[in-house]
């Protein structure tokens, strides 16, 4: 079968190497353009990813059948069509929706550092600045520090994070209660 004096199967084979081209240019400029889909009107399908792998998936399966089966080509349409859906609807359920809101569990805000234990790994003089490391669930976080009630903290210190001033941790030696049990 030909369309406009083009046989199908290099139909398939020029979608295939102009949606790849596509979607490796979109992978590599997608944050200078900012486009996030169709908004929040619930039309997230429209990712501009979840096209380009569908067109992908579609023109490869689309050509593997040209190539390999006798098949009809509405057949094989449909069969690729069919399998480019299932796999975009995986991809976009197993990847994409958890990947887009993971991106938010990472970060954190100064004020909730308010009440955390760190150690100190600079030590913190009297009237200047150290470095304290707080450990999280995402890794670990190290800040400058000073001492909050004007005391020299020695290195290796069991310190807690009093208050956040200027990106600067205030904090004071964690006196950590005995248990008698």
């Amino acid at each position: 079968m030909e369309l406009f004096g083009i046989p199908l199967e290099m139909i398939y084979l020029y979608g295939l190497i102009i949606s790849g081209v596509l979607t490796v240019l979109y992978v590599l400029f997608a944050d200078v353009f900012h486009f996030h889909g169709a908004g929040d009107g619930g039309l997230h399908f429209l990712n501009p990813v979840l096209i380009f792998a569908f067109v992908t998936i579609l023109s490869a399966s689309g050509y593997l059948l040209e190539r390999l089966s006798s098949l009809h080509y509405l057949l094989i349409l449909g069969i690729s069509a069919v399998s480019a859906f299932i796999a975009v609807t995986l991809l976009n359920v197993f990847v994409l929706v958890p990947l887009s809101s993971a991106e938010e569990s990472l970060v954190y805000k100064e004020s909730d550092l308010r009440g955390r234990i760190g150690t100190v790994i600079t030590t913190i003089p009297s009237d200047g600045f150290g470095e304290v490391m707080i450990d999280s669930t995402s890794g670990r976080i190290a800040k400058p520090a000073s001492s909050f009630d004007g005391d020299s903290i020695p290195n290796g210190t069991q310190v807690l994070v009093v208050q956040v001033k200027n990106g600067i941790l205030e904090v004071t030696v964690h006196h950590q209660l005995k248990s008698f049990i």
